[in-house]
């Protein structure tokens, strides 16, 4: 499978779209890499970008874009209210599939020597590239920021990883650059009532794991605690793997809490911004909203989504775009600007918009697909649809249960339901088009030269694989379908009374997809020479189907009884 990573720089300019453009221009023309967010900040004068590719081609555009930004980009008159040091500020590579972070990080070894020696830029090596332990963290290699790189590039402590060791006037143009290899990072804001930095660090400081300086009395004027070295103390803050710092933001005219979450497994989304809203009215102050910056993954909207709904004991098991309608409204996401998850969430970005899905019509014309002469999408994909719209019936009974007045005790045990519901009918719904995309790969391989010995014996055995393929989606339609069932009774016996005939047609579709699907297993078995797979296949497949129907005929009878 193919490897991906993800980059994302930091520049030093955040007004100039002129100079932004040719930047992220010079990622564009780089062939297995896309372009994903490009996000300037005036007040910070700063451009976070971000793109994902395969690692030798992400590494080729972040070298290529560097290198563009150190043309454009002069240091010696740089102001803005980030932290910086150099024209690409940081530079971090991040793994997204098939890599592990071991491998991540020979890439951002190469990458960091390739910038300093080919463009002359000291760089250093942080997070998992660290190669000692005191440049790990960020803020770290970059005290003092710009300001102080004259003083410390020359120092054997802080003698860059690789590029050049002194101060020159090239060195004072582009500034220093951290090249990282670190897990994916959530850059995220916190919107104020009020126009005071100092209010927001403070706030920042009860959050960030670092925490702030301890005092006597545990004031914010009390006299420096030191340890035995003369070192200030810290006391910690509220969250693990959180950095934070408060800023006022000129162009939207309020101060923000500035958040790093460093590793959403430990500290998620939804638990930074109920943090910085405890902390927050803590000190008489109030957010309003909050900002993604660049990109974020769509589990942790989802797990934002259904941390809010369970705050209102309302059931999860929704679809998922409705799931992140509630994040973004419960954290405010769309206040300065719209949130549009078809560019801020990286599984929605990556997908491939070109790519005609059968799920993605609408009703009428997927029927008239299913109508017209072309062979696909067939009985196989059908029976998977019928199958998504019976789960679909019994999660909709669950949701009504969920929320049905006077059952208010009842709503997490229905939000199960419907959770299970809703993974089945998302699954099946993937199958309606993996049916048709297994027929067409029977086609492709029957259309494959035999001309030759080689060529008629590679034929056979991709003839083979596809008719397989094609036997494995419509035989989990099956299993799928069957499953359902056990949402769909639950529904039947315990749902919303007034929604019980719904679940006796979810019944109907249910075992409709089994034996739809269970036909399409049969004639695809026809084709594979495999004799001992087909009978273990076909033996499987007629005792789902038996015990479908079997499942089908008592639903009904509650149903009916029911329905009186």
């Amino acid at each position: 499978m193919k490897q991906l990573i993800e980059c994302v720089p930091n520049f030093s300019e955040g007004s100039d779209m002129t100079i932004i453009n040719q930047i992220t221009d010079e990622i564009k023309k780089i062939e297995g890499v896309k372009l994903i967010d490009v996000d300037p900040g005036k007040a910070t004068n700063r451009t976070v970008v971000t793109f994902v590719g395969t690692p030798d081609e992400v590494c080729e555009a972040a070298f290529q874009a560097v290198k563009k930004a150190k043309e454009l980009i002069d240091m010696r008159h740089h102001k803005g209210a980030h932290p910086r040091f150099g024209a690409t500020d940081v530079c971090p590579l991040v793994p997204v599939a098939n890599i592990t972070m071991e491998e991540v990080v020979e890439y951002a070894h190469k990458l960091g020597k390739r910038i300093g020696e080919e463009l002359n830029i000291p760089i250093y090596a942080y997070e998992f590239a660290a190669r000692e332990e005191k440049r790990r963290n960020l803020a770290s290699c970059r005290e003092g920021e710009y300001e102080a790189v004259s003083k410390r590039v020359g120092t054997a402590e802080w003698k860059p990883d690789f590029g050049p060791a002194e101060w020159n006037e090239e060195v004072a143009k582009s500034g220093v650059t951290a090249v990282g290899a670190r897990n994916f990072l959530i850059a995220y804001n916190v919107n104020l009532n009020t126009t005071s930095t100092r209010r927001a660090n403070a706030v920042a400081f009860d959050i960030r794991e670092r925490g702030r300086v301890k005092r006597e009395g545990g004031t914010l004027t009390g006299k420096i605690i030191k340890d035995e070295n003369g070192k200030p103390v810290q006391e910690p803050g509220m969250l693990k793997s959180v950095k934070g710092i408060g800023w006022f933001i000129e162009e939207y005219g309020i101060a923000q809490i500035s958040l790093n979450l460093t590793d959403i497994t430990i500290t998620p989304l939804h638990v930074a911004y109920e943090a910085a809203y405890e902390r927050s009215n803590a000190r008489g102050l109030r957010v309003t909203g909050s900002e993604m910056v660049g990109v974020v993954p769509l589990q942790a909207m989802l797990d934002a989504g259904k941390y809010f709904l369970r705050k209102q004991e309302r059931s999860t098991g929704i679809p998922e775009r409705e799931i992140i309608k509630i994040a973004i409204k419960s954290m405010g996401l769309d206040e300065l600007y719209p949130f549009d998850p078809d560019k801020k969430i990286i599984e929605y970005i990556l997908k491939d918009k070109d790519q005609k899905k059968l799920v993605d019509m609408d009703l009428v014309a997927f029927a008239d697909e299913t109508a017209s002469e072309s062979p696909a999408p067939g009985g196989g994909s059908i029976s998977a649809y019928v199958g998504s719209l019976g789960a679909a019936l019994a999660t909709m009974v669950a949701n009504l249960s969920a929320h049905k007045r006077g059952w208010d005790d009842r709503w997490e045990e229905f939000s199960d339901w419907a959770e299970k519901g809703m993974a089945i009918e998302s699954e099946l719904l993937r199958l309606v088009d993996e049916d048709t995309n297994a027929f067409n790969k029977i086609m492709d391989a029957f259309g494959l030269p035999k001309g030759s010995d080689e060529e008629k014996a590679a034929r056979k055995q991709a003839i083979q694989d596809a008719t397989k393929f094609a036997i494995e989606v419509p035989f989990r339609v099956m299993k799928l379908s069957f499953a359902a069932f056990e949402v769909i009774r639950a529904m039947a016996e315990t749902g919303n009374p007034n929604s019980v005939s719904d679940a006796g047609v979810g019944a109907l579709c249910a075992r409709s997809a089994v034996m739809g699907a269970f036909l399409n297993v049969k004639i695809n078995a026809s084709g594979l020479n495999d004799a001992a797979y087909v009978e273990k296949v076909l033996a499987e497949g007629k005792a789902i189907e038996e015990k479908a129907i079997l499942e089908e005929s008592e639903i009904l009878e509650i149903v009916n009884n029911k329905i009186g």
